[in-house]
């Protein structure tokens, strides 16, 4: 597995990087298939003092991607935490996996199912035009999976919504967190 260790407004020292390695290096016997891991150390000069310290790991591993980001007043206590944080999703994803692998049949999403699940909203009007501009770009390879699998790796991430190529149709498709705690599905379509 290829670890790298970052800092931000953090000096990352052998010892520090020796530490992240030893306590990540666990989650290899747990999670063999990972390829690549990131830790990100950042240190933040905020008022409560609980919360200068956070750390984020980040892995790779077979097209699956997980997240897990703390904060906490020491950066060994932080390191730790998302550790533990690691490996609880990893424990929740082998789960999930295994119900996959006992189903006879991915439950496919019908057409009906979907228009039920977005209505779109009217949109309002506004008078005044307000412009942003694009601060952040990011590449990604998009994998092919089903949507039971995309909203798996959603809530694996932590995200509102996810990007995937739906095997079923075979067209790239958003899945995404609606208010009310179900799903929605983004097809494209052309004119």
């Amino acid at each position: 597995m290829k670890l790298d260790v970052h800092g931000r407004n953090i000096e990352v020292t052998d010892w520090i990087r020796e530490y992240v390695e030893k306590k990540v290096d666990k989650l290899d016997r747990f999670l063999p298939e990972v390829r690549e891991a990131r830790a990100d150390l950042v240190y933040s000069d905020t008022r409560a003092a609980a919360d200068r310290y956070t750390a984020q790991l980040t892995i790779w591993a077979n097209g699956q991607i997980l997240r897990a980001e703390e904060s906490t007043g020491d950066i060994f206590a932080s390191i730790d935490a998302i550790v533990d944080k690691m490996y609880r999703q990893i424990n929740r994803m082998k789960g999930k996996r295994a119900t996959i692998k006992r189903r006879s049949a991915v439950a496919s999403v019908t057409e009906a199912e979907l228009a039920a699940t977005y209505l779109p909203e009217e949109e309002e009007t506004v008078e005044e035009e307000v412009r942003g501009e694009i601060v952040r770009t990011k590449r990604f390879v998009v994998q092919p999976m089903y949507a039971e699998e995309a909203i798996e790796q959603m809530e694996l991430l932590g995200h509102d919504f996810f990007l995937y190529f739906n095997v079923d149709d075979s067209q790239i498709q958003v899945v995404y967190r609606r208010r009310d705690g179900n799903y929605g599905l983004l097809q494209p379509q052309t004119v």
